[in-house]
């Protein structure tokens, strides 16, 4: 089974060394479409709500000004016209100890520290920071990609509530409560596996976040946490919510995507579903059906040419130069292995099957309530949309679909931002209230 989990993770990094024949064996948009959705993408402001890093990537030496194999760098933000990329601060859920909070937080740190540098140190010229969206639009009027922070997993905060205003100065307009475990500020998604839960919903810490969040302008993000918990965040929330990266539980049964209830409930809220496009949430029988063919025909290339996979870990231990290399190998290995396959193997989740997503949540909870995300370098992406260069597939399929100029900018960026300006609003009102 962990084989098989790196097998997925590894065909998603492979993915992006073959964007151009990606492209020419997806692309089936005729000349007028694409014509006309390269001017629309290049009038609105393309927004992901959900990009990963790697702080080893953050180095005067290995950065985000060269197309380093991942998939959201400043080469691919620019060749698939990319101009906002919310960066995650991501922390994997560990104990809830003083040493696990401890060991969090220092993650943490060094990925805020590590987007501060790309964007004041390495690039300051080509990618800005942005805290709000007046920000951002000045950075992408003034010709520079634009970079925005989200935290996923309030973890590291520890027990400690003025984290959340250190967060804050540090950039941070949104954050998630868990990730895959329980925290300690409530259950996570994952107690569906084996129906155990914790604090049936947020916790009392978990309460005083979200009241601190309010405060400051945070937006809270439901991607994560338990159907309960999400219950509660938006009944105890005096501000809108966001799911930054979620898809349709209608179409595809993950615990991770959100079912008609909660939908309704963010619409209410009059919050925002960031639809995301991992493929195993997008359509999982597919998924698994792909995947599966594909990793067989690695393992036997791999045995015959006495070639080591390595774990995910492994790879990021691995020197710069030694990563890159391995990768372009492993490259070399997937490409003959996905040659092999027939036209009648199964067919990898593309583009067309997320935007069936998007369709679904525009239907049942209307277009100022839906957005867009990858959960690019954290194992999203479909075939199509494998990294940040074949962003403008989206649009393609958004204006093959019937959606106009509008409503178009309005999914990559309008209604995240809109909720943030409401999000600010509120906070001002709060901290009015208080004053008075």
């Amino acid at each position: 089974m962990k084989f098989f989990k790196f097998i997925v993770f590894i065909l998603l990094i492979t993915a992006c060394y073959n964007k151009q024949e990606q492209k020419n064996n997806f692309m089936n948009y005729s000349d007028e479409i694409l014509e006309r959705a390269q001017e629309i993408h290049n009038r609105v402001l393309v927004l992901d709500t959900h990009v990963d890093i790697n702080v080893a990537n953050f180095t005067n030496d290995n950065n985000y000004t060269e197309d380093l194999g991942n998939q959201v760098n400043l080469p691919t933000m620019e060749a698939g016209g990319l101009d906002v990329a919310w960066f995650i601060v991501y922390t994997s859920q560990g104990e809830l100890t003083a040493e696990g909070y401890n060991n969090a937080y220092r993650n943490a740190i060094g990925k805020f520290e590590a987007i501060h540098r790309l964007t004041e140190e390495i690039a300051p010229d080509k990618i800005g920071l942005a805290v709000n969206s007046n920000e951002a639009r000045e950075l992408h009027r003034s010709g520079k990609k634009v970079a925005m922070i989200g935290v996923e997993n309030a973890y590291p905060l520890g027990l400690d509530i003025s984290r959340v205003k250190e967060f804050y100065d540090r950039g941070a307009r949104y954050m998630s409560l868990s990730h895959n475990g329980h925290s300690q500020f409530c259950d996570s998604n994952t107690g569906e596996l084996d129906s155990l839960w914790v604090d049936n919903g947020v916790s009392d810490l978990g309460k005083l976040v979200i009241e601190q969040m309010n405060k400051l302008g945070m937006m809270i993000d439901v991607s994560h946490p338990s159907k309960q918990s999400i219950k509660d965040m938006i009944s105890l929330s005096k501000a809108p919510v966001i799911a930054s990266h979620s898809s349709a539980r209608a179409l595809c049964n993950h615990s991770r995507n959100l079912d008609d209830e909660q939908l309704e409930l963010i619409k209410s809220n009059g919050g925002v579903v960031q639809t995301v496009a991992f493929s195993s949430y997008i359509n999982i029988e597919k998924h698994e059906a792909y995947t599966g063919a594909v990793s067989k025909i690695i393992q036997t290339l791999a045995q015959e040419r006495e070639f080591k996979i390595i774990s995910r870990s492994e790879i990021r231990k691995l020197e710069a130069s030694e990563r890159k290399s391995y990768l372009k190998n492993y490259k070399t290995l997937s490409k003959e292995a996905s040659s092999l396959l027939t036209k009648t193997d199964p067919k990898p989740v593309d583009v067309s099957d997320y935007v069936d997503h998007i369709d679904y949540l525009v239907e049942k909870i209307g277009l100022d309530h839906v957005g867009i995300s990858s959960d690019f370098d954290g194992g999203g992406g479909v075939y199509g949309w494998s990294d940040a260069s074949e962003t403008l597939n989206i649009t393609a399929e958004l204006l093959k679909r019937g959606y106009t100029e509008d409503e178009i900018g309005q999914l990559w960026s309008g209604n995240l931002l809109r909720v943030l300006e409401d999000v600010e609003a509120i906070s001002r009102e709060l901290q009015d209230s208080n004053n008075g």
